[in-house]
This record gives structure tokens, C-alpha cells and sequence, in this order.
């Protein structure tokens, strides 16, 4: 069952509240099939490129925040670590994009949901690119997002939206932040096969770069995840795992200043 929601309020961290600020809109795909894997809140933000989230063949400890969100889905950390860099110094903004597909349920991407929200960026001639990240879920330590803050340029040095900017994941797009042993049975995030983590010291790789790596999602396959639903499928290095689009529109909202927690005002299912 595809479950699309759509949000209309927006909270972001800004360091200005520009009367002619541009405004995104930003939906978020779960595009894999049922009783599959699902993803944490995704962590979005608009700066100058001067924002480095990680770097892939690097250890997570030289990026702050980044660890908390692919051990938990914890986005505070990244977003401090934003807020306090010179691109939040510049007038970036940052959101944490949390999907409610019903009352009560958790704020996670389940498989066949989407959400849609419309972000106030500031000065789009400044905030120019995008970066956005996420945890896979359940896993010890596996998310995705860009590497590279200049990869996904959504306007031109004039403030001119070059889009609609489509990004498209792929499970070879997963990474392994290298921080925990990959093993189902050993405190594997928003699982309740149980068991204690086991930490590890090695670098953010490419996920599906090393024998095993099949091996380990499908492990996952007959559990049970933290919101009582079960896995039954595990996704591959050719198979999209989710999508985000980005697009122009021309609503003008009020930005909320706070710590990331979309308001929902209409779900549709």
C-alpha cells in the first residue's frame, strides 16, 4: 500500500527570515516494496557548499553528528554541527523531514511512503546546494546521503532554480558508517532481535562493496522491526531505495524557528 502525506508547515534553522526568501518543495519516496527496510527522518539542508556531511574512505569521528544519525536516526547532532559551520554561518538552513503516515505511528519512512513538505531556503543566489542524509532501518550503522556539498545543485549564482533536481538512491548508494559491527543479532537500531552492539574503528565505505554485505540484510529477513512490523524482503545494490525531489514553489510560508519536526496538516492515503 503506498501511503503519501503531505505537510505544509515547515520548521527549519535559519539565520534570517527574508520577506522574498525562495521556497522548495521536497518529497521524500520509501520506493521499495513491502515489508522491506524503511529510513529514519531524512536530514535536509540548503546552504553555500561550504557544509561537508562525510566523506566516503574517511572515519565518521572527523564529521560531527554523522554517527548519531546512522547509529539512531538522531538528527540533532548534525544539525548543531550545521548550525554552528560557516555555511549555517552564512544564512544556510537546515530540516529534518519526519514522515507521520497515521497517529501515532513513528516518524519513519515505512515501504510505499512519501511525504511532501515546502521549506523557506533564504537567499536561493547563497543557498545554493542541497545535502540531505538518513538512516536505513533496522541496521547497526547504515545510511545514505551525499558526500560531495556541491553535488546537487539546485540554483544558479544568479539565485535561477536549475531543477527539478531528481535524486535517486540506490542500495549501491547505501553507506556503512564503520562505527558498528554489522550483525543482526547485535543491537541492530529499531530491531527487537536484541543482542549488544559491537563496536568497531574503520572507515565510511560503500555498502554492497564487500562479500557478506547480501549476507547481512538478509539476515534481517523474518525479524521483526521496532514498530511490530516484519521484514519479509531485503533490497540489493541494483534496487532504488528512495527518492527525493526537489522543486520550486511559489507558496510563501512562515518559517517556524526550531529543531526540525514537520507539522502535518493533510494526510492522504
Amino acid at each position: 500500500m503506498r501511503i503519501q502525506t503531505t505537510l505544509t508547515a515547515l520548521t527549519l534553522i535559519t539565520a534570517t527570515g527574508a520577506a522574498n526568501a525562495e521556497v522548495i518543495s521536497v518529497q521524500v519516496e520509501n520506493t521499495l516494496g513491502d515489508n522491506n527496510f524503511f529510513f529514519t527522518p531524512v536530514w535536509v539542508a540548503a546552504h553555500n557548499g561550504g557544509f561537508d556531511s562525510y566523506t566516503t574512505g574517511e572515519f565518521a569521528s572527523d564529521f560531527a553528528g554523522i554517527t548519531d544519525l546512522a547509529e539512531t536516526g538522531n538528527t540533532a547532532p548534525i544539525s548543531e554541527a550545521f548550525a554552528n559551520s560557516a555555511a549555517g554561518a552564512a544564512g544556510g538552513v537546515d530540516a529534518t523531514l519526519a514522515s507521520f503516515a497515521f497517529e501515532g505511528d513513528a516518524p519513519v519512512y515505512s515501504p510505499g511512503e512519501s511525504s511532501t513538505f515546502d521549506i523557506e531556503i533564504g537567499d536561493a543566489s547563497v543557498n545554493r546546494f542541497f545535502s540531505y542524509a538518513s538512516m536505513v532501518i533496522p541496521s547497526n550503522d547504515l545510511f545514505f546521503g551525499n558526500d560531495n556539498p556541491n553535488a546537487v545543485e539546485l540554483f544558479d549564482a544568479q539565485g535561477n532554480f536549475k531543477g527539478p533536481r531528481v535524486i535517486e538512491i540506490y542500495g549501491r548508494d547505501i553507506n556503512d558508517n564503520g562505527t558498528e559491527l554489522n550483525a543482526a543479532e547485535n543491537g541492530a537500531a529499531f530491531s527487537t532481535n536484541g543482542g549488544d552492539a559491537i563496536s568497531e574503528l574503520a572507515t565510511i565505505r560503500d555498502f554492497f562493496a564487500e562479500t557478506g554485505d547480501d549476507d547481512y540484510l538478509a539476515s534481517f529477513i523474518g525479524s521483526t522491526t521496532a514498530n511490530n512490523s516484519k521484514i519479509n524482503s531485503a533490497f540489493g545494490a541494483d534496487d532504488l531505495v528512495a527518492r527525493i525531489t526537489v522543486t520550486p514553489t511559489p507558496s510563501g510560508f512562515l518559517a517556524f524557528a526550531g529543531a526540525g519536526l514537520i507539522a502535518s496538516v493533510r494526510r492522504r492515503k
